[in-house]
């Protein structure tokens, strides 16, 4: 495995910290001595190219009690972890130099360790019993969790939807029905672990499991950067009381990724880990969750490559990652039956969806991610900016930095890591932060055809959709790979016989596309297009060095709707796509579709240096084989990777010449390695990207890097800086608190926004359920509109009465077109017999006395 440098002894860190000073300008009199700019005009705008901001210290701090602190002497700009907890979040707030953003996205989930019943060092692990991972679920009080331990700032989640998002609306009331059943009970949940216990051949003395004479112990991994410490505390305490043996690991996220992700889970280092994640960007369609956390395909990570999910929900998750449904209702029907069997299957425990506060200086501004924040925008590196200032250096903190391996084929997942590279590269379609629809950043516009029936709509319109009968895929598409020719094959070699598909995508890239340079210098060609399509299928063939078992699940999902791809156009560049595959939304399709672009001479060293055994693109191919897995920035990798530059050069190494050559001008080769040396020769990693900013130093030891503006980029500087707020519908939910059996209720409903009317034509759906006292659905329906923010839900008295007697709740969800986050609001009202009600008025009239 890759190996991080290791920390540095004490002089060493107070080198580091030096030169950290050194970077940030000496906190707030870095600030005072330019660091922000020059004053904004409308002329300087103009003139800008690329980021508006000159420079991007990324640095290490995990303390997140120092962050208010850091933000207001000048330290840190802006931080890109959320924080969860009450009494920083109120130190942020009453701060008079700091200010924040509030996403919605970041949850928290047990991960469960489903290898066994024996680990390879012999401990028993008893959740490799579905039984007992899905008695979990009635063992946690996630009500307790959300408002004790994140202190209100988080929500019960059971599901694998975020309660944030908009598949959970449109299923809201069958949803309810599914987390009714998962409520907490202890009492169930030990019954469950008893009888499975027992089956394992565990007996339970002095109220201990034991087998073989032996406590049973439970390895709890758990975080301690943030509130998941307390988490796994509270379930460290709650497996105790049932009889384990439990030992806390507290570990951060870089020591804690090397066991629970990068490590063998056969090998018995844990059991459980408070998991932690963040959806980077609003996720219209959730469908393939069930694929991602659940199944081998999901990643290729030894953990994932350890599930063994019901074959059932293994066929429901790939047919929803597919799109293989004809209807609305047909994928809505697939999605619950796969969120009933993934509650059963439970190798992941959801526990609550979090509100995270983003903390930021007041004079600083970009755009945030309604879901994944600060840490998720894929737009900061676009927006990033000082408000009425031009330029400067931005201090952006992070909990942690370089947690795993960088490169740009199956490195880091890490939130963090990510985070940073988003800024290095330039996408071809970015998400809107405020819906997750997608817009144009490197193409003109698309083209999409679905076949006639199929659940698909656009809603903006810099693309176009059509149906039709029926799509042939022309003969000359590119479907599949030769392996010993080194070229693609086209439908017509493979299907002589004809081949259609359920979608075609044709993408027309902007002017000018492959006229632009990497970072390195090197001018862009269409084999920078071709090579990531190659190793797409070259990863997959188990007569290549390049296999890797990890990826060929996920490619056999591909390949099953993957129908070809072909060049239309050279100039313009235009290319079209077709699949089986759909999703909901069309811009979707296109993002999901559009190649991208990475530089193939960089690639061709990470594929030398794994074709000899050297090095290895995924986690767990270099688990298997022993060896490092490839990062282009820190450790063991470079020298390996300088040394293939070298011979690179030499030979004028041309991976898969059959299919690149005719791409590239014969000088092409000697003069990308040529650039590349030198790029690495002054900054010594090897990461060339196209974005706005390029990564000029990686410092491990000192846990910081450095970004900095590419001057020439094509934009410009304010081409994405109208997205400002997100206009979050805000809701009020009033009525009776008493209703007589027998008798109808109305309840009115206000849908504002910063104390003004919500637009009508603005809200998509406006939904009640009406639960009764047992938490079961006794009605649903729509609201309606009144008057400008204002419906009404009425019930009538058979609705009423079918209540009963006792306390009910109401609750609504709101859909709007402006934003994907639904809102939610409720009203908890009690039904009471006519005559009680009666007695109750007398009272409080006779109580009342009269005047005076």
């Amino acid at each position: 495995m890759w190996k991080k440098v290791a920390r540095p002894l004490l002089a060493l860190a107070l080198l580091a910290a030096l030169m950290l000073l050194v970077l940030q300008g000496g906190g707030a009199d870095r600030r005072a001595a330019g660091a922000q700019g020059v004053p904004l005009s409308d002329a300087a705008l103009a003139e800008r190219r690329g980021a508006l901001v000159d420079e991007v210290v990324f640095t290490q701090e995990g303390d997140l009690g120092k962050i208010s602190g850091l933000i207001g002497n000048g330290g840190l700009d802006v931080y890109g972890q959320g924080i969860t907890n009450t009494t920083l979040f109120r130190r942020l707030r009453d701060s008079q130099s700091a200010a924040y953003d509030l996403a919605y996205g970041s949850s928290m989930e047990v991960t469960v360790n489903p290898v066994g019943p024996r680990f390879a060092n012999g401990d028993l692990n008893p959740f490799q019993v579905p039984a007992i991972r899905e008695a979990l679920n009635w063992l946690i009080d996630r009500r307790h969790v959300a408002d004790e331990l994140y202190g209100g700032l988080a929500v019960p989640r059971f599901l694998p939807l975020s309660t944030a998002f908009v598949d959970y609306a449109r299923l809201a009331d069958r949803a309810r029905a599914l987390e009714l059943r998962y409520r907490h009970d202890p009492e169930r949940a030990s019954a469950v672990i008893g009888r499975e216990m027992m089956g394992l051949g565990a007996r339970r003395e002095g109220g201990r499991w034991l087998v073989d004479g032996e406590p049973v112990r439970i390895r709890v991994l758990i975080r301690t950067e943030d509130t998941r410490q307390q988490v796994g505390d509270y379930l460290a305490n709650l497996l105790e009381d049932q009889g384990f043996t439990v030992e806390r690991l507290y570990r951060t996220a870089e020591e804690a990724s090397r066991i629970w992700i990068a490590t063998d889970p056969a090998a018995g280092g844990w059991h459980l880990y408070t998991g932690g994640w963040v959806a980077t960007a609003i996720n219209r369609d959730e469908s393939d969750n069930l694929t991602y956390y659940y199944t081998p395909r999901g990643r290729p990570e030894p953990l994932w490559q350890a599930y063994s999910p019901d074959p059932e929900l293994d066929r429901i998750a790939e047919r929803l990652e597919r799109g293989d449904y004809a209807s609305t209702a047909e994928r809505e029907s697939l999605l619950l039956r796969g969120l009933e069997l993934a509650m059963r299957d439970s190798v992941r425990v959801w526990v609550v969806d979090q509100l995270n506060v983003a903390p930021r200086a007041r004079e600083l501004a970009l755009a945030t991610d309604l879901a994944g924040g600060v840490a998720g925008s894929s737009l900061w590196p676009y927006t990033l900016r000082f408000q009425g200032r031009l330029g400067g250096q931005v201090v952006f903190g992070v909990p942690n930095l370089l947690t795993e391996p960088w490169n740009p084929v199956a490195g880091s997942n890490w939130l963090y890591d990510r985070l940073i590279t988003r800024g290095l590269d330039d996408p071809v379609l970015l998400p809107d932060p405020y819906t997750g629809l997608f817009w144009p950043q490197r193409i003109a516009g698309a083209e999409v055809t679905v076949q006639a029936g199929l659940p698909v709509a656009r809603t903006l319109d810099w693309l176009t959709l059509e149906t039709a009968p029926e799509i042939q895929v022309p003969a000359d598409t590119w479907i599949d790979w030769d392996p010993a020719a080194g070229r693609f094959l086209t439908v017509g070699e493979r299907h002589p016989e004809g081949l259609t598909a359920r979608t075609r995508t044709r993408v027309q890239y902007e002017p000018g596309f492959l006229d632009r340079h990497w970072h390195d210098g090197s001018p862009m060609s269409l084999a920078d297009v071709l090579l990531p399509w190659a190793l797409t299928f070259e990863r997959a063939d188990t007569d290549s060095p390049l296999f890797d078992a990890s990826y060929a699940p996920t490619f056999e999902v591909f390949q099953r709707h993957f129908r070809g791809w072909r060049i239309v156009s050279r100039a313009p560049l235009v290319i079209e796509i077709y699949s089986d595959q759909i999703y909901p939304d069309a811009e979707t399709i296109v993002a999901a579709r559009a190649p991208s672009v990475s530089p193939w001479h960089v690639l061709a060293l990470g594929i030398a240096a794994e074709r000899r055994g050297e090095l290895a693109f995924s986690s767990d191919k270099a688990d298997r084989q022993q060896v490092d897995w490839m990062s282009l920035v820190a450790g063991p990798s470079l020298a390996i990777l300088e040394r293939h530059l070298g011979a690179a050069r030499e030979q004028g190494l041309v991976p898969y010449r059959e299919l690149l050559g005719p791409y590239l001008t014969n000088d092409e080769p000697a003069a990308r390695y040529r650039a590349l040396a030198d790029w690495y020769a002054a900054r010594r990693h090897f990461w060339v990207g196209d974005g706005p900013f390029y990564l000029d130093s990686v410092r491990p030891v000192e846990r910081n890097l450095v970004l900095r503006r590419v001057a020439d980029f094509p934009d410009p500087a304010d081409k994405w800086l109208r997205f400002t707020k997100p206009q979050i519908p805000e809701l009020a939910l009033d009525g009776p608190l008493v209703v007589a059996a027998g008798d109808g209720a109305a309840f009115t409903l206000g849908i504002t926004y910063a104390d003004q009317p919500y637009p009508g034509e603005a809200i998509e759906a406006a939904r009640f359920l009406l639960f009764d006292g047992t938490g079961g659905l006794a009605a649903k329906g729509e609201a309606e509109p009144v008057a400008p923010g204002r419906w009404r839900i009425g019930l009538d008295p058979e609705q009423v009465a079918a209540l009963g007697v006792g306390a009910n709740r109401l609750e609504v969800a709101v859909t709007s077109r402006r934003v994907a986050l639904p809102a939610f609001g409720s009203h908890v009202f009690a039904t009471v017999p006519a005559a009680a009600l009666a007695t109750r008025t007398d009272a409080i009239r006779a109580g009342n006395g009269g005047a005076r």
